[in-house]
């Protein structure tokens, strides 16, 4: 088994731009792309973990992600990170596509993605990170067994703890998250 560091997408890997799903719109965030080679060379495996009720809210096609996806490639690419896999949640309660108007187990803080991509790539979640720029994300590596990482970048309004949502680090930026994980021996790869 081995280790991963799960990643938000909006405002964590990429500056968040709501409810975009426009290929010529993403740009990574400050020093992506060096972290996430950081990681890798580090043994870790990638994975982005991303909530996208824009779905359900009827703003766009589930297919529209390709896309964004296919572009994050494209973007990483110089520095050699290639992404194992990625989750999205399509749900939102709230929605207005009634297939996706629904309470689920996989939309942050639910651990669900994690999970399923655990269960599907072999990973120890005990040895792995959750990396998010809201509460939400640090909740759903908790709940999953992984250590979280919160992006202190102001995204985060309503700071609502609980010891789900106690991130394990703190940073301002993917960079330095990253240098704090690969430091904490405890759960390095």
């Amino acid at each position: 088994m081995t280790a991963a560091v799960f990643l938000d997408k909006d405002g964590t890997l990429i500056d968040d731009v709501p409810y975009n799903v426009d290929p010529d719109r993403i740009t990574l965030a400050a020093h992506a792309g060096e972290a996430l080679s950081l990681l890798r060379d580090a043994g870790y495996r990638l994975f982005i973990v991303s909530n996208q009720s824009g779905v359900a809210r009827g703003l766009f096609d589930e297919a529209a992600l390709e896309g964004v996806w296919r572009r994050i490639e494209t973007l990483l690419a110089p520095w050699r990170v290639v992404i194992d896999g990625v989750y999205w949640c399509p749900h939102h309660p709230e929605g207005v596509v009634p297939s996706y108007a629904h309470d689920c187990d996989c939309r942050k803080p639910q651990p669900g993605m994690l999970l399923r991509a655990a269960s599907e790539h072999g990973i120890a979640l005990s040895r792995s990170w959750m990396i998010g720029d809201i509460l939400n994300d640090v909740e759903a590596g908790h709940r999953a067994g992984c250590a979280a990482a919160l992006i202190d970048n102001g995204n985060e309004t309503e700071w609502l703890m609980s010891p789900l949502r106690r991130a394990d680090v703190i940073a301002p930026n993917l960079l330095v998250a990253a240098q704090a994980i690969c430091t904490q021996g405890r759960r390095c790869a």
